[in-house]
């Protein structure tokens, strides 16, 4: 957004929550440490990040049973929401950076002279209210939309993408350990396997550029993007972390992988001058309230 936040504190942020996160659920020594990097980490979210505070590291973390898996045919089929509950106007952020999401999920619609990119979808049933016609009220054509980068392979992301692929013949990204997981999703319409992303794949068209990082953690095959925009003519470096929030109870290993993620990420905000958080959810980069008031 135009307001950008600091990205070294945003990084350092997710850092603590992890190491919060890792600390969970052991004897009372270990709890008490726990709290000291929750503490920390609160602090460092200062107001800017408190919804990732509250997801990941609660103060009263409530215990997660482990799910029992059911049966893909037992499954209830997603409930489709009234319109009025989710529907949220398109608008400009940037030069060629336009929101066509819902009140939750974002999507980020690149316009470029030589066609548009999206970043993430949303489920299916809001992608032609939200992304189809958001492009048309601000006076862009749908049939232009090139590529499709699907930050992880959860239903509220990728939900979508079928339906632009089929509708438009667009392009779809996504990393390849996240394709295996939307093959095996029955709640949302899966797209066909198109591009497998791969680590630091770069996509151009007009003034734009899209770079492509794997960043497992919230998925095994979660990618973030780091993007070329322009506010009135002047460049900025805009990143979308992929995969945002890890909840307690989530396996030493991904922990670690998100961790290692979040690293990698800091160091690529300060090597390369990234300047702008953009989020795939819009409780993490505030945009219910910054687009507004753009």
């Amino acid at each position: 957004m135009k307001t950008s936040l600091s990205m070294s504190n945003s990084l350092l942020l997710i850092l603590g929550l992890t190491l919060t996160n890792l600390l969970w659920g052991a004897e009372r020594r270990v709890e008490e440490i726990a709290e000291i990097y929750r503490v920390a980490a609160t602090l460092a979210a200062s107001n800017d990040h408190q919804r990732l505070i509250q997801s990941v590291c609660p103060e009263n973390p409530r215990v997660v049973q482990d799910p029992i898996a059911l049966p893909a045919a037992t499954r209830t089929p997603r409930s489709i929401p009234a319109i009025e509950n989710w529907y949220r106007e398109p608008a400009k952020a940037f030069d060629e950076l336009y929101f066509v999401g819902t009140n939750d999920h974002s999507s980020w619609a690149v316009v470029t002279d030589d066609g548009i990119m999206l970043l993430d979808t949303v489920y299916d049933y809001a992608t032609g209210d939200a992304i189809v016609d958001g492009l048309i009220k601000l006076g862009f054509d749908p049939a232009d939309i090139e590529f499709v980068f699907i930050s992880h392979g959860h239903g509220d992301h990728h939900g979508g993408a079928k339906y632009l692929q089929d509708e438009f013949g667009a392009r779809v990204i996504m990393g390849a350990a996240d394709w295996d997981l939307v093959s095996r999703d029955t709640r949302n319409p899966a797209p066909r396997r198109d591009i497998v992303a791969t680590d630091g794949m770069t996509f151009d068209l007009g003034n734009t550029t899209i770079t492509l990082y794997e960043t497992p953690g919230h998925t095994e095959g979660t990618f973030s993007s780091v993007v070329t925009v322009h506010d009135d003519g002047i460049e900025h470096l805009a990143m979308s972390w992929g995969g945002t929030a890890i909840w307690p109870r989530t396996p030493t290993e991904q922990v670690k992988l998100y961790i290692d993620s979040a690293v990698r990420m800091q160091n690529l905000v300060q090597n390369q001058g990234v300047d702008v958080l953009i989020a795939n959810h819009l409780v993490f980069d505030h945009s219910r309230e910054k687009l507004p008031i753009l």
